[in-house]
């Protein structure tokens, strides 16, 4: 999938979560590797994003998944750190290691280079925790440079995040 999303389509998503959020008095944790902290920057380019967004964090090696987020060393070996198991473990220990209801997390490919035969580049996969402990995982593969990648997969955390706060 490829599609242009400028930060204006990031930002009118920030935003209805942001009203989500606040009007259930819910607060939400980031963890990112291939994003590099835009998910959070997004969220707190809102005036008054502290009513609602925790803390962001930024685990781009895996030993930041593991010391910051808790995911076992051997679930990196076993999946890799592009992996659906992956992702819901950092949202799990996002939300588990802060005050917040909601964790979003991200890992990815976003290229140029990276990929393999298996975990082609614009593989990304998210993580998405509450604080009830429960966690779900999703792959998606993206097109596009490392830009538009990242971008994809920034509209895709929210894009995700809305949907499950829908469902609460």
């Amino acid at each position: 999938m490829n599609m242009r999303i400028d930060d204006e389509a990031l930002s009118l998503r920030a935003s209805a979560l942001a009203a989500e959020l606040k009007a259930h008095g819910r607060r939400l944790v980031t963890a990112e590797s291939c994003t590099g902290g835009w998910i959070a920057k997004v969220c707190t380019d809102l005036a008054g994003s502290s009513d609602w967004f925790e803390r962001g964090l930024v685990t781009y090696s895996n030993d930041a998944k593991t010391s910051l987020l808790g995911v076992r060393a051997a679930d990196l070996h076993r999946f890799g750190a592009v992996s659906e198991e992956v992702a819901a473990a950092m949202a799990m220990g996002a939300v588990r290691n802060s005050d917040a209801d909601y964790a979003v997390s991200v890992s990815g490919i976003a290229g140029p280079g990276g990929g393999s035969p298996e975990k082609p580049v614009g593989t990304v996969c998210f993580g998405w925790a509450l604080s009830d402990d429960t966690a779900e995982g999703e792959t998606c593969l993206f097109a596009g440079d490392r830009d538009a990648i990242r971008r994809q997969s920034v509209a895709h955390a929210l894009d995700g995040l809305l949907a499950r706060l829908g469902r609460r």
